[in-house]
């Protein structure tokens, strides 16, 4: 798996705005048109990797993704040193253990492959039954979104009461809630 932090030559934890900074210094420094021969193949491959690494860690959610699938690949890593490390140590003292691998080691997925879409899934799915916190996030959300709904509808209200008083809108108003068909329509379900 590439690190994107390393081709940026950023932190994990760079922001937004550094990132970009990178990116713009990077494809100055590495653009083909710079080198010739063989040294401008080298710029090219590596200004692609520049801008796939910015197109990643430029997106929020794909960042999210690839942090998660980079943290994933780390603990393999260390497990696999591990069982070398285990391996090792048994072959030098004539133990055969044998190591089994984890059940977490049998799944590698992409970026903004299907299993990252199935892995967000659950996440969101954990967030809204057992995660007391994030639910409460939601919550309060639905709420200010059914207050600006209301509200919405109260000034959409007002605005008509206030264009009915005034001659000059008020043919216009008669027409729309009198003679529009759709309005009719409406008005002969509820009648």
């Amino acid at each position: 798996m590439k690190n994107y932090y390393e081709i940026l030559e950023l932190n994990p934890k760079a922001s937004k705005e550094v990132i970009d900074k990178a990116h713009k210094a990077l494809v100055k420094k590495y653009h083909p048109d710079l080198y010739s021969g063989a040294q401008k193949q080298d710029a090219e491959k590596k200004l692609k990797d520049i801008n796939e690494a910015y197109y990643i860690l430029s997106d929020e959610f794909l960042k999210e993704q690839y942090d998660k699938e980079l943290n994933k690949a780390s603990i393999q890593n260390g497990h696999q040193i591990q069982r070398q490390e285990s391996n090792n140590f048994n072959t030098t003292h004539k133990k055969t253990k044998k190591v089994e691998p984890s059940k977490s080691d049998n799944k590698h997925y992409k970026v903004s492959s299907f299993g990252s879409i199935v892995d967000f899934s659950k996440q969101l799915i954990y967030d809204l039954t057992k995660n007391k916190e994030k639910r409460n996030q939601i919550k309060d959300m639905t709420k200010k979104d059914i207050f600006a709904i209301i509200l919405t509808i109260i000034v959409v209200i007002i605005i008509g009461i206030i264009l009915w008083f005034i001659p000059f809108t008020n043919g216009w108003i008669r027409e729309l809630l009198f003679e529009n068909p759709l309005f009719n329509w409406i008005g002969n379900l509820f009648s």
